[in-house]
């Protein structure tokens, strides 16, 4: 049985797995729980948590469970409203960017949700839109003035 876990502990990519079996590799061998809390530099209280999981569950009992943090405050359905609204007013039609400013007040007056700014770029981020943008058009602008203006010979033309 110690082999498996050598085997495992040996394969394993996950630092705080490898850890833990360490732990019960000692304890199986044994080393009291101590010991092992000295040897591993963690503390006997992680020591026991983890070998009890061990002789409970088996080597599953080790696998670190998922994280799974507040819930958003904003519903999936919200989540892509909001989207939509990003990417189809990203460029304002009388010129300018949308800012995060724009996206929490949209927020506000849409949902009814306070957000932080920094709040509302993790929620960009979640919803994998970038927030690097492409240099800004002058509304005004002309394309047809810009190619005639490249046309004008200067000093430096050969």
């Amino acid at each position: 049985m110690n082999s498996d876990l050598s085997k495992l502990i040996g394969t394993t990519s996950n630092a705080r797995l490898r850890l833990r079996l360490l732990a019960v590799s000692h304890f199986i061998d044994g080393k009291n729980r101590t010991e092992i809390a000295s040897f591993l530099k963690v503390s006997r209280l992680s020591v026991n948590k983890w070998i009890k999981a061990y002789l409970d569950f088996g080597v599953e009992g080790l696998v670190e469970k998922p994280h799974t943090g507040r819930p958003s405050r904003l519903t999936i359905e919200q989540k892509k409203h909001l989207k939509e609204y990003v990417t189809s007013n990203a460029i304002k039609p009388e010129g300018g960017r949308l800012q995060g400013s724009d996206i929490t007040q949209f927020i506000l007056d849409e949902f009814d949700i306070s957000y932080q700014p920094s709040g509302v770029y993790r929620l960009l981020h979640e919803l994998n839109l970038s927030w690097i943008t492409t240099r800004s058009k002058h509304p005004k602008q002309s394309e047809e003035a810009q190619e005639s203006f490249k046309k004008i010979p200067n000093r430096n033309d050969p």
